[in-house]
């Protein structure tokens, strides 16, 4: 039986389908007046600019003047990079332009893509942020998507690690900011602790276009990020506390690696009172009396870090000092220190130098700081798996953009083993034959150590 979804979806396309054909009337108009913006010299073509602000000032929207300066675009684009936006990718900037995400395929150009609706966006005056997963790629997309912004007479800034607050007061005062996620939050937070307006370094928050949006968006949404400031220090108590955890039996504690929790038996905190009592730092007659907070916080610390988090997987150990691996994207993330305490217990368990506890003092998750801006965008290559928690959470349409092309890749159904042995010999076949065609192999793994 034939549903009536099915039979509407056959007859007028999907509700995806639907909104594409919907941008057509405007790529029509683009590629009307192509010829026309071809024909202008670099000079008149950069001259646009001064005429888009000047209609925004008479009263016209971004929609009204967004023909016009997706042409001058795409003209500026062919002269300066060598690189003519498809119709496709007309549709991508429009997609951002109009508070969504656009889901596009690898290899579709989202960087030249986000070139259209960053420039429209940024004739308010208001500044646009793009934002990048790491420095590397906001270097990179400043650099040679800035070659276009500048030809059309436009402003680019890029926030790094290591700069200056002037530095950085510069970089947000352009019209186009590249930047990564880090870096946004963690300026945000230092501007709440100016004492003056003037000692700022961020302007406001008009229009963030957001590569690898599900990565920053859904997968690091809760992901803390805290400036701290240091407590009295406290070595020894760590060193001494974490020298029971070996100590003790399996029977003595329970372990839920998904919840990463770790919590001590009855046996187990007899076990730790009376080895407390004899270093003389149990007070009261019961580990879980009042007084005892900070030591109950002490030992949990030092459990988790003896059985949840393992070396090379959550963490690696590099000049004698405890380094955080991102769980996402593989990558060390220097200067990053868990709370808590969490962060020494870890350091007494390698025996390397610990480093003063921190207190915080400031504190915000990527989503709530992306929700503050007046307008959000994002590209990504695989979005619609998470579209119903950006509808929900950010007020966000995912939109699937055509690929300019048919697709050529033949995509292979998942394959389950029994046993990790069975996979293993399954994916060196695969590489030998791979090998064998001259083929490039990337593989990738869930950690350092595998």
């Amino acid at each position: 039986m034939v549903s009536f979804g099915g039979i509407a979806r056959k007859l007028f396309g999907s509700s995806n389908d639907r909104r594409v054909r919907s941008y057509q009337p405007n790529v029509t108009a683009i590629n009307s007046i192509e010829e026309k913006t071809k024909a202008l010299t670099d000079e008149q073509l950069a001259a646009k600019t001064a005429e888009f602000r000047a209609l925004l000032a008479e009263g016209k929207t971004l929609d009204d003047i967004l023909v016009p300066a997706f042409a001058v675009v795409r003209e500026a684009s062919r002269r300066v990079l060598g690189l003519r936006p498809f119709d496709v990718q007309l549709v991508g900037g429009m997609i951002l332009h109009s508070n969504a995400i656009a889901e596009m395929k690898t290899g579709e150009g989202k960087t030249l893509v986000a070139t259209l609706p960053v420039y429209l966006n940024a004739l308010s005056g208001k500044g646009v942020h793009v934002v990048t997963v790491n420095d590397y790629l906001a270097q990179r997309d400043a650099a040679t998507m800035g070659r276009v912004y500048g030809f059309l007479g436009m402003t680019t800034g890029v926030i790094v690690h290591g700069l200056s607050d002037e530095e950085r007061r510069a970089a947000y005062a352009c019209d186009i900011t590249y930047a990564t996620n880090n870096e946004l939050g963690f300026d945000y937070l230092r501007d709440n602790m100016k004492y003056e307006k003037n000692q700022m370094v961020q302007r406001g928050h008009n229009f963030a276009i957001v590569d690898e949006v599900d990565s920053i968006l859904v997968d690091e949404a809760r992901t803390p990020l805290i400036i701290s400031g240091p407590l009295d220090d406290r070595s020894e108590l760590y060193n001494t506390i974490d020298a029971f955890i070996p100590l003790l039996a399996p029977s003595d504690y329970e372990i839920d690696e998904k919840q990463r929790s770790a919590n001590f038996s009855e046996e187990g905190t007899e076990k730790l009172e009376n080895l407390l009592r004899q270093a003389g730092l149990l007070k009261g007659n019961a580990l879980y009396d009042i007084e005892n907070v900070a030591i109950v916080h002490h030992i949990n610390n030092a459990l988790k870090a003896h059985k949840l988090f393992q070396r090379d997987k959550d963490y690696i150990v590099r000049n004698d000092e405890v380094v955080i691996i991102d769980e996402f994207t593989g990558r060390m993330m220097p200067g990053r220190r868990y709370s808590e305490g969490q962060h020494q217990a870890l350091e007494a368990k390698e025996r390397v130098q610990i480093q003063p506890e921190n207190q915080t003092l400031a504190s915000i998750t990527f989503q709530n700081y992306f929700r503050m801006y007046d307008k959000l965008a994002g590209m990504t290559g695989t979005a619609q798996t998470e579209a119903e928690e950006f509808g929900n959470i950010y007020n966000l349409d995912v939109v699937e953009v055509p690929t300019n092309l048919p697709i050529k890749r033949i995509d292979e159904d998942d394959e389950v083993y029994r046993t990790f042995d069975e996979k293993f010999k399954a994916i060196i076949e695969e590489i030998l034959d791979a090998h064998k065609r001259g083929q490039p192999v990337l593989v990738g793994t869930t950690s350092i150590e595998k």
